[in-house]
């Protein structure tokens, strides 16, 4: 069985095991307030260029923009987020739960917000009869594989400058973005009020590291994070992490890896005459197959569904990762081939 489900199948990139196997007995202070975590956090703050950046390290992504989300807004705030964003669809209204309304917007291409839909969002909520739109929420990657160059990172944040918004990004799939030719750290580090870089889908065994950049927002976060669930007793196990993915350039090379694999999908299914739903140069592809061509692929394959454009296709979700194989992508691409010469009439 090969799997494209998603990119945290595997558990973790051996230098990263290996380190942990290290430090093991080394006996470290709890709380991410041990040796391993002030030099991860070093690192990070140089890769963005910010050496002021607060870095906190979190178990994982619906927790991250939960607590960031928690700590930066007030009450009566809101977020606004594309409507396919992660935190309107995939985190059980995690941030309603908090008490902050996310103000979906439908207009969002490839899951990419624009300034002028937020300026929209933002004149549709004009009073205190209404949640008062405070934080611009992004991902990059999108949740359909789009990525934000800087051109418009650099615009939203003039939207949210004119609008007196924070621009926070949900950096889960943040090594597939880099790796596109998306905006650089140290853009995100220039731009962004608050993003966090994701480990759990780029090698490590768990952990994402969140960075603060706008001084307002700093204090009291860790008492947030504290209240929230989120403070990890064996803390220095996420900084031992960080430390490996930022110490040479091993995060760029494993987002570097799993995007590679997936241009070879995207480039060997266009060959076969194979559709997708959305344009994607990030390591999330959508090809639209017959659903003939799917039943034969099912006991050698895995991927997810994500809609049904008719009644005889599917759209499907390939995702490949820092340890997906040349042989799985070479496998998956003959059976495409062979199930297609099975089913000549079904493209």
């Amino acid at each position: 069985m090969y799997r494209f489900t998603n990119d945290y199948s595997e558990g973790a990139h051996p230098r990263i095991l290996e380190a942990l196997a290290r430090t093991n007995f080394e006996g470290n202070f709890g709380y991410s307030t041990d040796p391993h975590c002030a030099n991860a956090r070093r690192l990070i703050c140089a890769a963005i260029g910010r050496p002021d950046a607060d870095v906190h390290f979190l178990v994982g992504g619906t927790q991250a923009n939960t607590v960031c989300i928690s700590a930066f807004l007030r009450p009566h705030e809101a977020v606004i987020a594309a409507a396919s964003g992660h935190v309107c669809v995939h985190e059980t209204g995690a941030i309603e739960a908090s008490g902050h309304k996310c103000i979906a917007l439908s207009a969002a291409p490839g899951g990419k917000l624009t300034p002028a839909a937020v300026r929209e969002a933002a004149a549709a909520h004009p009073d205190e009869h209404m949640v008062k739109p405070r934080l611009v929420y992004i991902s990059n990657t999108t949740e359909t594989g789009g990525v934000y160059s800087l051109e418009e990172l650099e615009a939203l944040r003039a939207a949210c400058d004119e609008l007196g918004l924070l621009l926070y990004l949900d950096g889960a799939r943040l090594s597939s973005a880099l790796a596109a030719g998306g905006a650089a750290l140290a853009d995100l580090g220039r731009l962004c009020d608050a993003f966090y870089i994701g480990g759990t889908k780029n090698g490590a065994l768990f952990g994402e590291a969140v960075c603060i950049l706008n001084d307002a927002l700093k204090p009291d976060f860790r008492y947030i994070v504290k209240q929230r669930g989120g403070m990890l007793a064996k803390g220095w196990l996420l900084g031992v992490q960080f430390e490996e993915l930022f110490t040479g350039d091993l995060y760029a090379q494993l987002g570097a890896h799993a995007n590679a694999m997936a241009l070879r999908l995207r480039a060997g299914l266009a060959a076969l005459g194979v559709p997708f739903a959305a344009p994607s140069d990030s390591n999330q592809q959508f090809p639209i197959l017959p659903n003939a061509v799917l039943d034969r692929l099912r006991p050698d394959f895995h991927w997810e569904q994500q809609g049904t454009p008719d009644a005889g296709h599917t759209c499907i979700r390939l995702v490949t990762s820092w340890a997906t194989r040349e042989e799985a992508v070479s496998a998956f691409l003959l059976a495409v081939e062979r199930a297609l010469g099975g089913c000549p009439a079904c493209l």
